[in-house]
C-alpha cells in the first residue's frame, strides 16, 4: 500500500491486500513448510534466486504482511519481524558487526539492551562504547574508531523518557560513515518517524504499544534503504563481499537497497532462528489496527498524571517530556509534536523505600514487568528491569534509586489519578 495514506489508514489497511476470494482478515499461516511442484523450484528459493516461502523460520506470509504494515507506518523500504525487541536490536547490529568490531550507543537505554551491548555482545568480540546523548557532537565523535560500525539510540529512553536529538545523532553517524539505528518503541511511528530526521534503521519491541494489550512478545526491524553500503564497502564486508554460504552471492549487488533486510532474513534468521510466531504476528496486527487511536489517549492521560504529580507536595520530582518544565520539552515538540508516549517517571520524598511502599499500595495500577499497554502499570527499575546494573551504571543510565516508571494506560484519567492519590495516603 502506498505511503501517501495517513497513518490511521495504514494501521487498518496496510500489509494485507487480499485478492478475489481470499480472507478479508489477515489469516494465520500456521505451517512450518510450504509445498512446491519440482525440486528446481525449491532449489531456486534456497539460492535466493526466487522469492517465496519454504520454511517459516525464514519467512511466513502472516509475518511478512505485518512487517509490511510496520514498514509502511515508518516510511521505510523493507522490514522483518523478530521474536522480541531484544532480538530486533541484536539482529540490527549483528547484521553489520563481526568479532573485532565496535559500535557506539547512548548510555540511557533500556537495561536489557544495555546488558546485551555491554556484556553479551562483548563475549562475541563486539565492543560498545556508551556516551551521554546530551553531549556535544564533538564529544560524542571522540567515541568513534576506525572499526566503528553503527551509532545506536532510543527515540525516548526507557525508563527515563529522555528525548533523542535524532538530527544530531544522524549527523554524527553519517560524518563517520556509519548508519544511525534508532529504537522507536515508545513513541511508535504514530508520534515519531525517525527516518524523516535522518535515521537509517529503526527497531521496535512490538510487545509494547504496537501490540498494545500484553498478549504477544515480538520485535521488528525496518530499513529505510537510504544508507549506501557500497560507499563504505571495506567497512561492511558482510553486505558488500561474497557470502560463501550462498554460492558467493553479494547482497549489495544482488539486492541493492534491499540488501540489509535480505541478509538479516537469509543469513541471521536462517542461522539463529529468532522468528516471531505467526500467531503472535496475527495478534500484533490486531493491535496495530487501533494504534493510531490508542496513542493519543495514552499521551493525554500521561500528561494529566504528570501535571497532577508535579503539583503534589509528596512528589520529589517528575520527568515527562510533555511537561513545559521538562528539559526535553523543546526537543519533544520538535520530533513528537503530537505527543510522546504514555510512560513517565517520578520519585517520592522519602526515597527508595517510600517509592516501594507507594507501589505496593496501588489498587487499580498493577506492578508488572511490562510497559506500554492498555492497562496502567508501574515498575521500580532499580529493583526490577535494571537490577543487574551497579549503582554507578544506574546513575550513568539516568536512573535514580527512587525512580518509579509509570506506564499510563487508556483508562479514565480521573480513576488513574485517584488510585495514585490513595496510594500516597491522600
Amino acid at each position: 500500500m502506498k505511503n501517501q495514506f495517513k497513518p490511521g489508514t495504514l494501521c487498518v489497511q496496510a500489509g494485507w491486500q487480499p485478492k478475489k476470494g481470499e480472507p478479508r482478515v489477515l489469516p494465520v499461516y500456521q505451517s512450518t513448510t510450504f509445498k512446491y511442484d519440482t525440486s528446481e523450484q525449491m532449489a531456486r528459493l534456497f539460492d535466493l534466486e526466487d522469492s517465496g516461502y519454504f520454511y517459516t523460520r525464514l519467512q511466513n506470509p502472516t509475518n511478512d504482511a505485518v512487517a509490511a504494515k510496520i514498514t509502511a507506518l515508518e516510511g521505510g523500504l523493507a522490514g522483518m519481524l523478530t521474536s522480541s525487541g531484544q532480538a530486533a536490536n541484536f539482529y540490527a547490529l549483528f547484521n553489520i558487526c563481526e568479532s573485532g568490531d565496535h559500535f557506539v550507543a547512548q548510555t540511557s537505554i533500556y537495561g536489557g539492551t544495555y546488558n546485551l551491548f555491554a556484556v553479551t555482545m562483548k563475549k562475541l568480540g563486539i565492543e560498545c562504547t556508551f556516551i551521554d546523548q546530551d553531549a556535544s557532537e564533538e564529544e560524542i565523535g571522540k567515541a568513534f574508531r576506525p572499526n566503528t560500525k553503527a551509532l545506536f539510540g532510543e527515540t525516548l529512553s526507557n525508563p527515563g523518557v529522555a528525548v533523542l536529538d535524532i538530527e544530531k545523532f544522524a549527523r554524527i553517524a553519517h560524518k563517520h560513515g556509519v548508519p544511525l539505528i534508532v529504537d522507536n518503541t515508545f513513541p511508535t511511528p504514530i508520534n515519531c518517524r525517525p527516518f524523516e530526521w535522518g535515521a537509517d534503521i529503526v527497531t521496535h519491541s512490538t510487545t509494547k504499544y504496537m501490540d498494545g494489550h500484553a498478549t504477544a512478545v515480538g520485535g521488528c526491524i525496518v530499513d529505510s534503504g537510504n544508507f549506501n553500503w557500497d560507499t563504505y564497502a571495506d567497512k561492511y564486508p558482510g553486505l558488500c563481499t561474497p557470502d560463501e554460504s550462498y554460492h558467493g552471492l553479494t547482497y549489495s549487488k544482488a539486492f541493492g537497497k534491499g540488501a540489509y533486510i535480505t541478509k538479516a532474513t537469509a543469513q541471521l534468521m536462517r542461522d539463529l532462528g529468532s522468528i516471531q510466531a505467526p500467531e503472535n504476528a496475527f495478534l500484533l496486527n490486531i493491535g496495530l489496527e487501533t494504534l493510531h487511536l490508542r496513542m493519543p489517549q495514552h499521551c493525554k492521560n500521561a500528561l494529566a498524571v504528570a501535571e497532577w504529580l508535579e503539583n503534589n507536595e509528596k512528589v520529589a520530582w517528575v520527568n515527562y517530556p510533555g511537561l513545559k518544565s521538562n528539559k526535553y520539552h523543546e526537543l519533544a515538540q520538535k520530533y513528537m509534536p503530537g505527543g510522546t508516549c504514555g510512560v513517565l517517571c517520578f520519585g517520592l520524598k522519602g526515597g527508595r523505600e517510600e517509592s516501594i511502599r507507594f507501589m505496593d499500595s496501588l489498587k487499580l495500577v498493577a506492578i508488572v514487568t511490562h510497559v506500554a499497554d492498555a492497562r496502567s502499570c508501574v515498575l521500580h527499575p532499580a529493583s526490577h528491569t535494571h537490577r543487574q546494573l551497579s549503582n554507578e551504571q544506574l546513575l550513568e543510565a539516568g536512573i535514580n534509586p527512587d525512580l518509579i516508571r509509570f506506564s499510563t494506560g487508556i483508562e479514565n484519567a480521573e480513576d488513574i489519578i485517584a488510585d495514585i492519590a490513595q496510594a500516597l495516603g491522600e
